[in-house]
């Protein structure tokens, strides 16, 4: 027992030693370590260049824009009906079973009195259009209009009291970098609101520079297309419109159709009944083609004017093949989506400033759009277009009128004509320009076609071809 009390004394007394020591000796000389590892320069480079936290008040608050948002975002569903397989009954019966769809997205309330902006898509093919509310209220949908190309439809409900509603912002002037939040109801989840910055302008998906969308990587999922696009103001910006994606959910980036664009259609429809088309009558050459490369203009800032259509409001202000395009009423203009966006927030008979590049010196011409109408005649159930002047040299084609467009199946299926044949002549008469056809379709009125005894045409192979109607 006196052993085992010795060596816990022992023990006891080695502890209060050692640790005595380290007291001593070896605390103090830590502290000096770590205090001069806390003075001595940082080893690396800063991320940013503010001096201090951000305050609350300089951080983005987004919740003033969703609350003004989130009321006048609805919920568009169309009930369309389609064909369900065949069954033996059908067959043995002569019918076909007919079973109804149901198709969702959003919609934005733009007026208290109920016009609600959407995408076409949405409420394409649609037997049945209803409208639910932010407070669950649905209404009939009645379709005022829409307009493929930029796939934006015009709706109207009838409702007991004043709506709420988005006020219309200047897309032109968002900035890539600024946040935006989408609202909308994917997958039927209703008042959905997402956060993110504009990501690009003047965006386009078709590959023929025809689209020109604001992107964002904004979350938008199936059922958000059209939904809004707001900025922090609450202002419309854009309507959400499609996604990229290879899942067919959001993986990082979303397209909406910008707000000038899309209010100039629904203005148009709610005045004309249609889209009024502004033309400048320029054709732009594409800076990835082989011809800019050769030209060395595939890294111009602007765009390189190829061709200037004939009659057009481009030609009779002065503007020339050559010229490169940088200004349109004083809003930079990089590429053609770019000039195609702004365009197509102009009708026929206004007025655009092109500021322009011609041996190295800046110009101004005032540009009055005019009609597509002007640049083709339908003919025979084809729409016929003139030859360009670059074209008549490319292929060494002297005069005719190209086929832009057909649906004279009996032209095609006996002769085969179609898309980018051109017409040289009828009756014997040359046909040099679209003038010539009008001047037929005079002359004959609604006998035109019994007073076609020859047709004179170049195929797509360039061989020229003639044929008699006995």
């Amino acid at each position: 027992m006196k052993k085992i009390l010795s060596l816990v004394l022992v023990s006891a007394l080695g502890g209060v030693l050692t640790l005595g020591a380290y007291k001593l000796f070896l605390e103090k000389e830590n502290k000096n370590v770590v205090v001069a590892t806390a003075d001595s320069n940082p080893t690396f480079l800063p991320t940013n260049n503010i001096s201090g936290p951000l305050k609350a008040y300089e951080t983005s608050d987004f919740t003033t824009a969703a609350e003004n948002t989130v009321h006048a975002v609805v919920h568009v569903k169309n009930v369309t009906i389609s064909s369900g397989q065949m069954t033996f009954e059908d067959l043995f019966f002569g019918r076909r079973q007919q079973r109804a769809q149901l198709g969702t997205g959003s919609g934005v309330i733009i007026n208290a009195d109920g016009y609600i902006i959407t995408n076409n898509h949405v409420i394409k093919n649609a037997h049945e259009l209803s409208v639910t509310l932010n407070n669950n209220k649905t209404y009939e949908a009645k379709l005022i209009g829409t307009d493929q190309k930029t796939d934006i439809a015009l709706l109207k409900i009838d409702a007991d009291e004043a709506l709420p509603f988005v006020t219309f912002g200047d897309s032109d002037e968002a900035k890539i970098g600024e946040w935006v939040l989408a609202v909308g109801n994917p997958f039927n989840l209703t008042s959905t609101v997402t956060a993110g910055i504009i990501s690009a302008k003047a965006r386009d998906l078709s590959g023929n520079s025809s689209q020109s969308f604001i992107q964002t990587d904004a979350a938008v999922n199936p059922g958000n297309s059209g939904g809004a696009l707001v900025n922090t103001n609450g202002e419309l910006i854009g309507i959400n419109t499609a996604i990229t994606s290879q899942t067919g959910s959001y993986i990082g980036y979303s397209f909406a159709v910008p707000s000038n664009i899309a209010r100039k259609v629904i203005e148009d429809i709610m005045e004309y009944g249609n889209v009024q088309n502004g033309v400048l009558g320029v054709s732009i050459l594409n800076k990835a083609s082989k011809e800019a490369i050769e030209l060395g203009i595939n890294e111009i800032e602007g765009v390189y004017v190829s061709e200037v259509i004939k009659n057009s409001g481009a030609e009779k202000a002065g503007i020339k093949k050559g010229d490169i395009i940088k200004k349109l009423d004083n809003i930079k203009i990089s590429n053609f989506p770019e000039l195609s966006g702004y365009i197509k927030t102009k009708r026929p008979n206004d007025i655009v400033n092109v500021e322009l590049l011609r041996d190295n010196k800046l110009k101004s011409f005032s540009v009055s759009l005019t009609k597509t109408a002007i640049f083709s005649v339908n003919f025979m159930k084809m729409e016929l277009q003139d030859l360009s002047d670059s074209f008549k040299e490319k292929y060494n084609i002297d005069y005719g009128v190209m086929v832009k467009n057909t649906k004279n199946q009996w032209l095609y299926s006996n002769l085969g004509i179609s898309e980018g044949y051109i017409i040289t002549g009828i009756n014997d008469t040359k046909i040099e320009t679209i003038e010539d056809i009008s001047k037929l379709k005079e002359k004959y009125g609604d006998d035109i076609l019994e007073n076609i005894k020859k047709l004179e045409y170049i195929n797509t192979r360039k061989e020229k071809k003639e044929v008699i109607f006995k």
